[in-house]
């Protein structure tokens, strides 16, 4: 079996038709958010159960780089994931996950998707048809501002391990060609990437044909 996980504000609904389990993580349908990294990946593990293989995108990269280092799942694909980031960064990085969890605690979750969605990272995403645009926030709205809140600050960066020594073989990485930041983290990273054209950080919203295309490759190598 493979294991499908969808990023932060995402549900496994993103994934469409694919053949294997689309978890929802913690705080999206998942269960509540648990306290700390460690416990939130001890919780996914045992929703998911025995697995070939995950593949995860953004915050579902992170978690399932977390399965397979963990020994749950042997190996994984990433989309448009971030390993890891260095102690020294950690601060600056738990502060702003903060700034984002209090604003959807005092402002709500439409004004908070606002900021977030307006963000540069993804500014290629108007390039999605306007159905799928729709549809997207009208999953997210539905989420709980309080347990996505929580998520940041129990599953952001700043709270997981650095994983970048970690990457080897068993890993295969997606990332978009229009999204620079993460291109180069794969580019540093000792496995092989493949790159989806006219994409930017959240390619399966904006090439799902592509992308699934090269979830498939990335699996059967």
């Amino acid at each position: 079996m493979i294991g499908y996980l969808h990023g932060y504000l995402g549900s496994p609904s993103v994934w469409g038709e694919v053949d294997g389990a689309c978890l929802a993580l913690p705080g999206h349908g998942g269960g509540p958010v648990a306290a700390t990294w460690d416990d939130n990946l001890a919780a996914i593990a045992h929703t998911l159960g025995p697995c070939e293989a995950v593949v995860g995108y953004s915050l579902g990269a992170r978690v399932a780089i977390g399965l397979v280092v963990a020994g749950h799942v042997p190996r994984a694909v990433l989309i448009s994931g971030n390993p890891g980031i260095s102690y020294a960064d950690r601060a600056a990085r738990r502060a702003s996950d903060a700034r984002w969890a209090a604003m959807l605690r005092t402002e709500g979750l439409p004004a908070f998707l606002d900021a977030w969605e307006a963000q540069p990272l993804f500014a290629t995403q108007g390039r999605a048809s306007e159905l799928a645009l729709l549809a997207r926030r009208a999953r997210r709205l539905v989420l709980d501002p309080e347990q996505v809140a929580r998520c940041l600050e129990s599953m952001g960066l700043a709270e997981m391990p650095d994983y970048r020594a970690a990457i080897d073989d068993r890993f295969r990485l997606i990332a978009g060609t229009e999204d620079p930041t993460y291109v180069a983290i794969a580019r540093a990273l000792p496995a092989h990437l493949e790159l989806i054209a006219d994409a930017g950080h959240d390619v399966m919203l904006e090439q799902p044909g592509h992308t699934i295309e090269a979830i498939q490759r990335a699996l059967a190598r």
